[in-house]
């Protein structure tokens, strides 16, 4: 549960974001996106993703005594879905400027969006694009994988969906421009690829420290094998701390809702961990 000061600073920080990108709202409305944005990421940070509760909570305890009824505030959070990202990467960029963060770690987890035994029967996917295999689990799910950036605290920094039959490696490219030059990339063995290791650091200037398996053509030092597991331990808690925040199953009507509610999940822990 977030105290009342972070709840507060919070709100003030998305507030001044939305002033300084000079986001533009209906004056005649009650309730702001700023007012909105804070309550759904209560919702995911201390009730499990359930915006009902939070909008209570947050008339209740009198943050937001205007607050709209649960339909009007989905509508309204669905049309500001594609600003809630933007945020993220604003206060990712200020997170990597202030601190000068060098070192990063990549991991994937998925998300499935239904049952196996009920694919038949899913409206919000419908390709076999979705259908992923986890390795580590030995078992099949239907949903995203979520491919989550973090700093070595384990704040979230940058993330991206793909379908849950795409291989992290292809992934990994997109991830490189968010980094700033001579920063460390650390990966599990899924992120091998040569070709964009080197790619990397002549052009970008970026060291991609991925493990290698038994039989890889690059082998570590027993220090680099010992450093880059340290390292991938840490994303691994941060992607625990995501997850204990979901609830059971993640009720959505569209993709578009189910993404919206991960891209929370993971805001919600990038501002409970950089704010203090």
């Amino acid at each position: 549960m977030l105290c009342k000061d972070k709840i507060i600073s919070i709100f003030c920080l998305i507030d001044d974001i939305l002033k300084g990108i000079n986001h533009i709202e209906d004056v005649r409305r009650q309730v702001s996106d700023s007012e909105i944005i804070v309550t759904a990421i209560v919702s995911s940070t201390s009730f499990y993703g359930n915006h009902s509760s939070a909008i209570k909570f947050m008339k209740q305890y009198g943050f937001i005594p205007n607050m709209l009824d649960k339909s009007r505030f989905n509508r309204l959070l669905h049309k500001i879905g594609t600003l809630l990202y933007e945020l993220f990467e604003i206060v990712s960029s200020y997170y990597k400027d202030f601190c000068c963060e060098m070192h990063y770690i990549i991991d994937s987890f998925p998300v499935a969006v239904c049952n196996n035994m009920r694919i038949a029967n899913c409206k919000i996917l419908k390709e076999k694009k979705w259908r992923g295999y986890t390795a580590s689990m030995r078992n099949y799910f239907y949903g995203v994988k979520v491919q989550l950036l973090t700093t070595k605290d384990g704040i979230p920094i940058a993330f991206h969906f793909t379908p849950g039959k795409t291989g992290d490696a292809k992934a990994l490219g997109k991830m490189i421009d968010k980094l700033p030059a001579e920063a460390s990339l650390y990966g599990d063995s899924a992120y091998t690829d040569y070709g964009l290791e080197d790619f990397a650091i002549e052009r970008k200037c970026v060291f991609l420290k991925i493990q290698r398996k038994s039989n890889a053509k690059r082998i570590d030092t027993l220090e680099q094998k010992n450093e880059k597991l340290k390292m991938r331990k840490r994303v691994e808690t941060a992607i625990s701390d995501i997850k204990k925040m979901f609830p059971r199953t993640i009720h959505a009507v569209t993709l578009e809702g189910f993404l919206i509610k991960l891209t929370l999940f993971v805001f919600g822990l990038q501002l409970n961990k950089s704010i203090n």
